[in-house]
């Protein structure tokens, strides 16, 4: 088969996840290429980076002036086309389409004009709401109540000056209906059950859950505990790659209010100024140099937190439990079905303080093997 996979980044846990699949397409002796919009240069002939830089910036400026992300990158849509036209696909797959890289009228005029097969992998809810990748936060449901408008997330990615959430969210369901041929896949029964009730109910929608590397995400040794002087510590973890206010980020402040000189919270993937503002009693650490290093904090922890508000099936839920460190988790989105059922609590921190002794892990296969085999499957 020949396939190629397009997505936002080629890091992050989404490009992770079409990095993983495109290694074992080619191990397996199919013809696979990769293509993103943000991130680091190609290493060989099968990886599509089209950096537009100054496109992508141009984007996100007309993004924020007219609300209207997926419109613009005329100029990198039109590399792309050609692009496929000489590798001539028989399968695109989808994932990340917004991110201010490409335009989604422009690709899809494409899938439909030359009815290619399509899976697309949604990672988020962006493709059938008018704004907003997460509606969650605020409960909002205007995307199935005859379609959005006024949207009260517009300050929210991708952060817009104006509201143009009703025009939004009829161009996406012009654009993304009436494909021959697509197949969406998403990595939680939560997303499912959101994507059966939107405008895309009427294609073919299956759930594969995420998975891991878990030769790389297994428990390790590490002087981590030494390093900072936590050996006495029950250490408490959380990981993001971007640390906001959905992520849970204020509720680690508030967190660390409530503990004693017991604990020790640690947070990875802090920004320069949150590591000046945050507490004393929080070790922050920008980011990790690898993966392993990643790992070998998992491991040194006691029990990793994911305090999210807004997420679909997190694979930093996997990581740690795959490190044999139970994860505690908010019952929101598609978060709740990647850990035991008793470590999954409503948005309370005093009730996570009640959980922070929890032993449970789950038994469910965190390997991605499972998977990417899911994947093939569906390719065939």
């Amino acid at each position: 088969m020949k396939i190629v996979q397009i997505n936002a980044f080629s890091n992050k846990s989404t490009g992770t996840i079409m990095m993983n699949i495109h290694k074992e397409l080619l191990k397996q002796g199919h013809d696979s290429y990769v293509v993103w919009g943000r991130g680091r240069e190609p290493e060989n002939n099968h990886e599509i980076y089209m950096n537009d830089k100054l496109g992508v910036y141009f984007h996100g400026l007309y993004t924020r002036l007219t609300d209207k992300t997926g419109f613009a990158s005329k100029g990198a849509t039109k590399r792309l086309i050609k692009k496929l036209d000489e590798i001539k696909p028989d399968i695109i797959h989808l994932h990340n389409i917004h991110g201010y890289y490409i335009n989604i009228e422009m690709l899809f005029n494409y899938i439909k004009k030359n009815n290619i097969r399509t899976i697309w992998t949604l990672h988020d809810c962006w493709a059938f709401t008018g704004h907003c990748p997460h509606f969650e936060l605020i409960g909002c449901t205007k995307w199935k109540d005859g379609g959005c408008h006024d949207c009260p997330l517009k300050n929210m990615y991708p952060k817009s000056i104006t509201d143009n959430s009703k025009w939004n969210y009829q161009k996406k369901k012009e654009i993304f209906t009436g494909v021959k041929d697509l197949t969406i896949i998403t990595p939680s029964k939560w997303l499912a059950n959101l994507v059966n009730q939107s405008f895309l109910k009427d294609y073919k929608i299956i759930v594969i859950n995420n998975g891991i590397d878990t030769n790389i995400f297994k428990p390790r040794k590490s002087d981590f505990r030494k390093k900072y002087n936590l050996e006495n510590k029950k250490i408490i973890l959380g990981v993001a790659s971007d640390w906001t206010k959905e992520k849970g980020y204020y509720d680690f402040i508030d967190l660390s209010k409530l503990l004693d000189n017991n604990y020790q919270i640690v947070m990875v993937g802090l920004n320069k100024e949150q590591l000046k503002e945050i507490p004393n009693n929080i070790l922050g650490i920008e980011r990790t140099e690898n993966a392993i290093q990643l790992a070998e904090i998992y491991t040194a922890a006691d029990v990793f937190l994911n305090l999210t508000y807004a997420d679909n099936y997190p694979t930093t839920n996997l990581e740690a439990q795959a490190c044999g460190t139970p994860c505690i988790t908010y019952n929101t989105g598609g978060s709740p079905e990647s850990v035991p059922k008793e470590n999954v609590v409503d948005k309370d921190i005093a009730k996570v303080v009640e959980r922070l002794n929890t032993k449970s892990i789950t038994k469910d296969k965190l390997d991605y093997s499972e998977m990417i085999n899911k994947y093939i499957e569906e390719y065939k």
